[in-house]
């Protein structure tokens, strides 16, 4: 499915802004089934956050989770002897499939760590900006201005 946008003529006249438009052409891609498992995004905390999906029926085996580049991604395969074939169901209700959730992060989110509980998969995430980074105050200070130093100090050199 492709965006109803045509973001080509900004990719032309801007630098430095790819990451963004790809982001934007391919936030409606793949979004049609994407609705399961249910997830709930918790905020924990200032810079911590708990993503908890609903995967009753699987073991931890049968999960695996993958951080990489601004993308968490969960799969869950079920395996052929836990798919009840050997059951003779008059009404299954319970979702008992394979499946693949995508989760983009923000810049600087950093997946901490995962555990399953009463059929919840909760994965915990903190951001971590770096110090460089971070808003810092600049106090304004009673000092001369630099520029005026820096003559004075040229003028110095040449008279010697």
């Amino acid at each position: 499915m492709r965006s109803a946008f045509d973001f080509a003529p900004f990719r032309r006249s801007t630098i430095g802004f790819d990451r963004l438009f790809d982001l934007l052409e391919n936030s409606t891609a793949g979004q049609g089934g994407e609705n399961y498992p249910p997830f709930d995004l918790v905020k924990v905390g200032d810079n911590e956050y708990r993503i908890d999906l609903a995967v009753a029926g699987f073991k931890p085996e049968e999960i695996d989770i993958t951080a990489q580049q601004n993308v968490l991604l969960v799969v869950g395969k079920k395996s052929e002897e836990t798919d009840g074939g050997d059951r003779n169901y008059v009404y299954r209700g319970i979702a008992n499939r394979s499946f693949e959730r995508r989760f983009a992060l923000a810049d600087h989110i950093q997946v901490t760590g995962a555990d399953i509980k009463d059929g919840l998969l909760s994965i915990e995430l903190k951001r971590e900006i770096p110090e460089a980074m971070k808003p810092r105050k600049i106090s304004i200070g009673g000092a001369e201005p630099q520029s005026e130093q820096i003559e004075a100090k040229a003028n110095e050199t040449v008279d010697a």
